[in-house]
């Protein structure tokens, strides 16, 4: 029995809240720690790289949970909803550091609270995309529902880029008192919105999505677990890929704020900062619902994943010389927002077809379906891949000296050349890298995983 658009309504309602939050988490937690409270950088790079390793061994564990879940309401809703609630509460409390604490006390706060943050994110974000293998047959109904997913998760990460800088400094103005610093205010009333909004459009998922069949998932030990991932080679290399594709965009996503509010027009950074996330979030959200599935009618998967490749070289080369032209005019950074922020949210929902497709793969050489061991790697790797991007881009900041205490659009030439340089060649670099790991390893072209199908189902019949 096919999805109805209702179905397909409410699981994707669940990307845009989930997306939201983890947006808001993975681009402004470094810099509402470092530029608005002042915690060093490579202190704050250190927690959200550290926090990323934790995750190593708290997210195979949550995979093993959902595979043991056996409730009236099925195996992945009951983790899903309080997951999503418990996530949301420290979600608010991580943006709402408070005003007395400083030095190790601030770094001790954040560090805590993000650590809770991933953990609890776990919770619920693995059961969500567990929930793809298990109630679609796979083909085009798991290619059209996954593609469905990623683009309302593009819209949701789009959201947050593009409001976050005025919708912060709005909140702050309504809200702040004599004393208080807006920015630091804004933030928390901000986090708070998200945080219920996240809530309550993970409820209607909840509600509305029912498992249509019983997946039968083996519980193993984390070493069974990662065991099993390493014999799945497939799987293993879109890992690769996911850390990689999710760690340039990151990079660029951490250090374009400084750009703007200390490079390129410091006057009037906000305005011009939340001009470009528009234009770029935009392209992401049209690239994912309207040119990929304009693309998919002319060419495969495969081949869409290696236009994107160009397209995100492109758009990282033409951003690091237009930015050396002198230029003070927004306008042009959106040619290179267009190639950049396009193919990035094209690769999102090639690759998350592409995991999909592994499940298939491991369990047609290892008699086994992992979606909860699959997709629980899915959850790490993207969150380690803001963790290195995070490291990255504190030590960006260290290095070249940006930070609070230098005015806006006061920091050096040297400063100034460095970051340009760092969030455009260090991202082309990681996508060269996960293009030769792609390149060299990935093998589930349509043809192959048509045999895959084939062979597996003639082992049912069997």
């Amino acid at each position: 029995m096919r999805l109805s658009g209702k179905e397909k309504f409410a699981y994707g309602i669940g990307a845009v809240g989930k997306d939201m939050v983890y947006m808001l988490s993975a681009s402004y937690i470094l810099y509402y720690y470092q530029d608005i409270l002042g915690v060093n950088a490579l202190a704050m790079g250190a927690i959200l790289f550290a926090a990323r390793i934790f995750d190593a061994f708290n997210d195979p564990i949550m995979g093993v949970l959902v595979a043991k879940t056996k409730t009236r309401w099925g195996k992945f809703r009951p983790w899903l909803f309080v997951g999503t609630l418990l996530n949301a509460i420290v979600l608010y409390v991580m943006f709402s550091a408070p005003p007395a604490l400083n030095g190790s006390g601030l770094v001790a706060y954040a560090a805590v609270t993000y650590i809770l943050w991933g953990v609890t994110y776990t919770m619920m974000d693995i059961p969500y995309w567990s929930m793809v293998p298990a109630f679609t047959e796979g083909g085009k109904e798991r290619e059209s529902l996954s593609a469905l997913a990623r683009s309302c998760a593009g819209v949701g990460s789009a959201l947050i880029s593009i409001i976050t800088v005025m919708a912060v400094s709005t909140l702050g103005g309504m809200f702040a008192k004599e004393g208080m610093d807006p920015e630091l205010v804004g933030y928390k009333y901000f986090a708070l919105i998200i945080a219920v909004l996240f809530v309550v459009f993970i409820t209607i998922t909840c509600v509305t999505i029912k498992e249509k069949s019983t997946v039968d998932m083996e519980a193993a030990s984390v070493k069974d677990m990662f065991k099993a991932l390493v014999q799945n080679d497939q799987a293993m290399t879109m890992v690769i890929a996911i850390v990689l594709i999710n760690t340039a965009l990151y990079i660029t996503s951490n250090l374009v704020i400084y750009f703007f509010k200390y490079d390129f027009s410091p006057a009037e950074w906000e305005g011009n900062y939340t001009l470009f996330n528009t234009f770029g979030g935009g392209f992401q959200i049209l690239s994912m619902m309207l040119l990929f599935p304009l693309m998919r009618k002319f060419i495969n998967t495969m081949k869409i994943f290696y236009v994107c490749f160009g397209m995100a070289v492109f758009g990282y080369v033409a951003l690091l010389l237009i930015t050396f032209t002198g230029t003070t005019n927004v306008m042009l950074l959106m040619i290179p927002a267009f190639f950049i922020m396009s193919a990035m949210g094209m690769l999102n929902v090639v690759i998350t077809i592409f995991l999909a497709n592994t499940v298939d793969y491991g369990e047609w050489k290892n008699n086994r379906r992992d979606e909860s061991v699959i997709f629980s790697m899915q959850t790490f790797v993207v969150k380690l891949a803001s963790g290195i991007a995070a490291l990255a881009a504190s030590f960006v900041l260290y290095i070249f000296h940006i930070n609070k205490d230098q005015a806006a659009g006061a920091i050096a030439r040297s400063s100034q050349i460095g970051l340009r340089g760092s969030m455009t060649i260090l991202p082309i670099v990681i996508l060269m890298i996960g293009l030769v790991v792609f390149r060299t390893k990935y093998i589930l072209t349509d043809e192959k995983l048509g045999e895959i199908t084939g062979e597996i189902k003639n082992r049912k019949n069997a």
